[in-house]
């Protein structure tokens, strides 16, 4: 065996066993929980979650607070009395969320193109008879080049997609922007039979879009990150194995 053989073979076994130490600690976790349901997640802050990052957006520049004596109004009040919608750190609201979105598009192209050129020298000073010599072949001066070309292509395209999702979640204000407006965040989980179905909303809202019954809809939220999905052992089944997936990212062809 060669030493490119070797060097070979050593990649391949350094890399069989990096797949089996993955799979290994995946398949131990799987194994733990044999007989059992999915655990849900615990209830934590979700500033304290792994990956949190605080939202900075664009802000107008800060008004100076003026105050009118023997006002009842008072300065930055949406209203008149005081309502019980989120405005705070740690307030709750619900979301509402319905998505139904259905797009059609059916493309079709054809394009055939045909070209023939003829050129010849008939007369050139008299010199035209003399191309026998410098060609290889007898040629005749009036069709030195015929040329031609053809081309075809033809292209289909279709696209035919339909969602429809239609829920409500409760979420949590987690930060307040200096214009006033909310970020929020919101997880749910539901285990029915061995299978949790997740879902998290978070985005940016505005205090005049939450309705009289602290509510907001999905479509008044901006940059708004919707998830629903779910995992346990129906969500196990119809994923592709580990060996699979590792196979289909390393096969070139």
């Amino acid at each position: 065996m060669t030493r490119t053989s070797n060097k070979l073979l050593s990649k391949f076994v350094a890399l069989g066993c990096l797949a089996l130490t993955v799979s290994g600690c995946a398949v131990a976790d799987r194994l733990s929980d044999v007989g059992a349901a999915p655990a849900l997640s615990s209830i934590a802050n979700p500033t304290a979650q792994p990956g949190y990052q605080p939202v900075s957006l664009p802000m107008p520049t800060p008004e100076r607070a003026s105050y009118q004596p023997n006002s009842l109004w008072r300065s930055g009040a949406r209203a008149f009395f005081k309502d019980q919608r989120a405005s705070r750190i740690g307030d709750i609201l619900t979301v509402r969320i319905n998505i139904a979105d259905e797009a059609s598009v059916d493309n079709e192209t054809s394009r055939t193109r045909t070209n023939s050129e003829d050129a010849g020298l008939d007369s050139f000073f008299g010199y035209e008879a003399a191309l026998g010599s410098v060609l290889p072949e007898a040629v005749v001066a009036g069709s030195l080049a015929d040329l031609d070309s053809a081309s075809s292509s033809v292209g289909t395209g279709k696209v035919d997609r339909k969602e429809e999702i239609d829920l409500t979640v409760a979420a949590v204000v987690t930060q307040l922007l200096p214009n006033g407006n909310m970020v929020i965040e919101g997880r749910q989980e539901v285990r029915v039979n061995f299978e949790v179905r997740e879902l998290l909303v978070s985005g940016v809202i505005r205090p005049e879009d939450i309705t009289a019954s602290n509510t907001v809809a999905h479509t008044q939220i901006a940059e708004a990150r919707i998830s629903y999905g779910g995992r346990g052992q129906i969500t196990d089944v119809q994923q592709p194995r580990y060996g699979q997936q590792v196979f289909d990212i390393l096969m070139p062809f």
